[in-house]
């Protein structure tokens, strides 16, 4: 759920501010009843001096009494002004290919037009991704538990009901990988920790029930960073496909780099900061992070419980509409959850939108002009807008704090000396240095989120979208705070890696996002390049 973002703080406290000392930190963590070593407090001393400034910029922000927090963090809807989108376009007419490895590579319209008209199986297709995923397993490192047995059932079970006329959808017989921080019953769920690792919840979780209800196959666990931050987990390192020297990102690691490698057609991964957003980028995916509250976290693993989502990331940006279809909606046990009508759009014209952008994230970087202008070829008009201008990291101890508090046990009982990571911008630190983030002070910026929020709806107000480069944190920060929902695609390459831009939607109208975003990825081939995996590619001709 949390890409590792730590690089965008300065990781040296400004000379100016006072300096936290041993004794005090020691004094402050014994008030908590809290027993960490000379070791752990001597580690968590230079954070804990730094959250001074972030103390300091919060209270420099003015506030009414009449500000509550969002601690229960419901974004409000307004849809009044959304415009008829075209209706949902008929599956292709599609025959089946010579070489089947060609479907590693094919969208979810393509592969539901196949099975539905009985020129592929979802057997068929299981295995063929099955046997592939194992494949590129080898390299990637994308896999925590194959589900063969789930997969074959559920496989089994939608060709008989194909056969029988029972079709449910474009779903239907496809195979999926989920994030190893969704349950699923009879199988371990290992949130990528050590700890954990032997884990299993006899539950699950609602986006996977969701999904069989909507005829997916369940055919494997794939990696996250360990609890949801960046790519190692407790079995080693998730790499790209575009460079498997380099790490995919994270935290939705193994989700990202199996749907580049045509390993699966779909996966969900789920995003707190930057872990849909982050190796979608790395990895060339077209994704959607969705409103917050548009899709329920029941069986989750929580970070964070007002900015934890999660979302599909799949081969293209109409490919995600297919699936939040599927996933959205309330479960009646995730109180966030909001059953907002959600629309699958068809082709639809985008000539004469308003799309926002601020000049300044574009500076200097060639790679992204192409973007901006295929959005003017199709006649989208440009316009410039700046997101409310907010301390942004310092808002982040909401973040830290949440997290903390999911992991207080895990912490006071040393599980945390467990995990693979155990650097100063690491989870055990990052949590311990949480402990003294003062109440009133995570209060305080929860109440200034509200206004976060209010502000930044009004800038939004008058535009279908806000593109920015992929990589900007102010913008994925200020997004994730509020809960508005972005797309992500890849726009071009530099020095062999792909670069993504972000759309960036108004809440709720993930509808018109998609409309617009599906427009502009068509006008380019970025997500039809396929990664140098050979001889992966060749094994099957």
């Amino acid at each position: 759920m949390f890409a590792s973002l730590f690089h965008f703080q300065n990781q040296d406290p400004p000379d100016s501010e006072p300096k936290a000392n041993l004794d005090a930190v020691r004094s402050a963590t014994e008030f908590a009843a809290l027993d960490f070593t000379d070791e752990e407090l001597a580690q968590l001393l230079p954070w804990a001096t730094d959250n001074i400034s972030s103390f300091k910029a919060l209270q420099g922000v003015p506030l009414d009494n009449s500000v509550a927090p969002a601690t229960i963090f419901l974004p409000p809807t307004n849809l009044a002004n959304v415009p008829e989108l075209a209706a949902q376009d008929p599956l292709p007419q599609v025959q089946r290919p010579e070489n089947l490895a060609e479907l590693y590579w094919a969208d979810l319209s393509t592969l539901a037009a196949l099975i539905k008209s009985e020129q592929v199986t979802s057997v068929e297709l299981t295995q063929l991704f099955l046997e592939r995923l194992r494949q590129v397993d080898k390299d990637l490192h994308c896999v925590i538990s194959f589900t063969d047995e789930i997969a074959m059932a559920q496989a089994q079970k939608m060709d008989a009901e194909l056969s029988k006329g029972k079709w449910r959808g474009p779903l239907h017989g496809i195979p999926y990988g989920v994030k190893d921080l969704c349950s699923v019953r009879g199988t371990k769920t290992t949130w990528g920790a050590a700890p954990y690792k032997d884990q299993v919840i006899e539950e699950d979780a609602s986006v996977v029930r969701q999904l069989e209800e909507a005829g997916a196959v369940l055919v494997a666990k794939l990696t996250l960073g360990a609890l949801a931050m960046g790519d190692v987990w407790y079995g080693g390192k998730t790499r790209s496909p575009w460079n498997t020297d380099a790490g995919s990102s994270g935290s939705s690691a193994g989700s990202a780099a199996a749907v580049a490698a045509g390993a699966l057609p779909f996966a969900i991964g789920s995003e707190t900061l930057g872990s849909i957003v982050s190796p979608s980028t790395l990895c060339g995916n077209s994704s959607l992070r969705p409103t917050f509250g548009r899709v329920a976290r029941t069986g989750a693993m929580a970070l964070s419980w007002t900015m934890d989502k999660l979302g599909p990331m799949c081969r293209t940006l109409q490919d995600t509409a297919l699936v939040l279809d599927a996933i959205h909606g309330t479960d009646g046990r995730d109180l966030t959850a909001m059953d907002v009508p959600f629309k699958v759009p068809g082709k639809t014209s985008v000539s004469g939108w308003r799309v926002g952008y601020s000049p300044k994230h574009f500076e200097g970087k060639e790679e992204y002009q192409q973007a901006l202008d295929d959005l003017r070829g199709l006649g989208v008009e440009l316009v410039e807008v700046n997101l409310p201008d907010y301390p942004v990291w310092p808002l982040m101890i909401i973040l830290f704090a949440e997290c903390a508090a999911a992991f207080d046990e895990f912490t006071r009982n040393n599980l945390d000396d467990q995990l693979v990571e155990q650097g100063s911008n690491a989870w055990p630190n990052t949590f311990r240095v949480a402990r003294l983030i003062p109440a009133v002070d995570y209060i305080r910026a929860q109440r200034i989120r509200t206004l976060l929020l209010r502000d930044t709806i009004e800038k939004l107000k008058d535009v279908v979208a806000f593109v920015s480069p992929a990589g900007n944190f102010q913008t994925l920060g200020i997004t994730n705070l509020t809960g508005h929902p972005a797309l992500v695609a890849p726009c071009g390459f530099k020095d062999g890696m792909p670069v993504s831009l972000t759309f960036n939607g108004n809440l709720f109208d993930e509808s018109r996002l998609i409309a617009l975003g599906r427009a502009w990825q068509e006008r380019g081939d970025f997500h039809l390049q396929r990664p140098p995996l050979k001889p992966l590619d060749d094994q099957r001709k």
